[in-house]
């Protein structure tokens, strides 16, 4: 049986250059009506954990979430997901310094660009900022990092850097920790405490 995953990677296949029906069809077939443009799959994991935290399955919904890998992919994803191409609601996150090319991208597909939501810095920083430098060291801790960012922190590279850059910087130095962290910060979140991107994105769905 299809299901939205299937549809996710056609998406992904058709924007880097494959055949569209696969997509099409499956687009149909599964009633889909919105996509959530994402950097990447850290970014998935952490819309994934929220939704979750609501009780909402976003596939059930005619949601896709997808992973675009990276900001300089959104032209190929809104041709083929927005006017031009299936029709769908274009929706996401993207970082402050790459909101040029977003607007850009949505602007030339001819889809609305009020439905982007804007991370100051990126999505790992709002997280880090909403629950603080000590929580997310609990975290690590929990995680069994904590040797692993007490050698990152003696790297000369991350003196003079605050507590907060050091900890971003850190999520992002092996493959697949920004991914699991993307889960376990969000899973760490007071309800009232969700960055505003996040949680903006989250109830325009």
């Amino acid at each position: 049986m299809a299901d939205m995953g299937a549809f996710r990677e056609a998406v992904i296949a058709w924007a880097a250059g494959g055949p569209g029906d696969p997509a099409r069809e499956l687009a149909a077939r599964l009633s889909v009506r919105a996509a959530v443009l994402l950097e990447g799959p850290s970014d998935v994991a952490a819309v994934s954990a929220l939704a979750a935290s609501r009780g909402r399955n976003l596939a059930d919904e005619g949601v896709c979430v997808l992973p675009m890998g990276g900001a300089m992919s959104v032209g190929h994803f809104t041709r083929r997901l927005g006017p031009p191409g299936l029709g769908l609601r274009l929706t996401g996150l993207c970082d402050e310094a790459e909101h040029s090319y977003y607007a850009r991208a949505l602007e030339q597909a001819g889809a609305a660009q009020q439905g982007f939501f804007v991370c100051a810095a990126d999505l790992e920083d709002e997280l880090i900022r909403a629950l603080g430098v000590t929580r997310v060291e609990e975290l690590v801790r929990a995680e069994g990092d904590l040797r692993a960012l007490q050698t990152f922190l003696r790297q000369p590279a991350q003196q003079g850097r605050t507590s907060q850059q050091q900890l971003r910087r850190f999520l992002g130095t092996k493959k697949g920790r920004k991914i699991r962290y993307g889960r376990v910060l969000v899973e760490a979140l007071h309800p009232d405490r969700v960055p505003a991107p996040l949680d903006g994105l989250l109830a325009s769905l």
